[in-house]
């Protein structure tokens, strides 16, 4: 249901004082961005004078917007950038996403680029709980909730504690049939494609010329899936990216390669399967599988937890309604 518009209810206004010194632009967003999303999702008005706000609009919707603009306030103080997706997340009532944001209540994952990575609610704090928990994580989830990047984020801290010697990233080569033959260069060169998004988390959690560094001397180390096959990968962190295109057969074998001081987290969207018809996923297969085996958890996502533009979140609901007709 739509509030009504402001000239149906009785106006109110509550001025805020903002700390002196305050980082007015951060706060505000360029061309007061920030403010005028608040001012277009709670309908109200707000008038900025310097280091003054005043708020004017309904009761409730002042009292929201007087809310969204104190978590705003503590992330400024505590030197966050803010984004316009900050302020989407303060406005949808949860305080807690800009808690965890801030550092208040939630894991900062420190890599070593020194980039602010931290969960950006309490469902991806619960899934970085799983993976320090759990030899094996499963992420299920569509696009955009941040399932891969974290586990990358894991990856790299552990690596870089020195918790294991190695990292390796695998992904199914669908597209074509894992036969890279007929594709230029060395197998890196080869599976670049198909790897590019872990190589850009890499690249913004790690320096560029260190990773290409640890990738000459094996410490990291990218393959497609099918070069799994016969291994023990004991002192690692694995990770398995897109994993609804790996078969049933694969998925098997790529979790028996689990070695000892090793953790696996393996990722995939259940509903965006590429393989042929007369091929089955591993990752559907094995999400009720393996469940109620200590040490393993299988982890779910859904829509709400996108975190990418609010239009990404809209178009995976458009899909699933789609889907849904489809099947009745």
């Amino acid at each position: 249901m739509k509030k009504p518009p402001l000239a149906a209810v009785t106006p109110v206004s509550a001025s805020i004082k903002l700390p002196k010194g305050i980082d007015t632009l951060n706060l505000y967003g360029s061309f007061d961005s920030h403010l005028k999303r608040i001012e277009s999702l709670l309908h109200v008005r707000i008038l900025a004078r310097g280091e003054e706000l005043r708020i004017e609009g309904d009761t409730a919707a002042v009292k929201e917007a007087g809310r969204v603009l104190h978590d705003l306030q503590a992330s400024v103080q505590k030197g966050r950038s803010l984004k316009i997706e900050d302020v989407n997340d303060a406005i949808q009532g949860d305080a807690r996403q800009m808690h965890s944001r801030s550092g208040e209540r939630f894991t900062h994952i420190p890599v070593p680029s020194k980039k602010e990575i931290s969960p950006k609610s309490a469902t991806q704090q619960a899934y970085i709980d799983a993976i320090l928990k759990n030899e094996i994580v499963i992420g299920i989830g569509p696009a955009g909730t941040g399932k891969t990047y974290l586990a990358m984020a894991m990856a790299v801290l552990a690596f870089s504690r020195r918790q294991v010697s190695r990292i390796i990233l695998a992904r199914p080569a669908v597209e074509a049939g894992e036969q890279l033959g007929f594709l230029p260069g060395d197998l890196y060169a080869k599976m670049n494609p198909y790897l590019r998004p872990l190589y850009d988390a890499l690249f913004e959690m790690m320096d560029a010329e260190r990773v290409n560094r640890l990738i000459e001397r094996g410490e990291i180390e990218i393959a497609p899936l099918a070069y799994m096959r016969g291994r023990t990968l004991n002192d690692a962190f694995i990770i398995l990216d897109e994993a609804q295109n790996a078969t049933a057969e694969q998925m098997k074998m790529f979790l028996t390669r689990l070695g000892f001081n090793s953790k696996m987290v393996v990722t995939g969207d259940i509903t965006q399967v590429d393989l042929s018809d007369d091929k089955s996923s591993g990752l559907i297969e094995v999400q009720n599988l393996l469940k109620g085996i200590a040490g393993i958890e299988v982890f779910y996502f859904t829509r709400k937890d996108v975190v990418r533009h609010k239009l990404v979140a809209d178009i995976i609901e458009a899909y699933e309604r789609h889907g849904k007709k489809k099947k009745g």
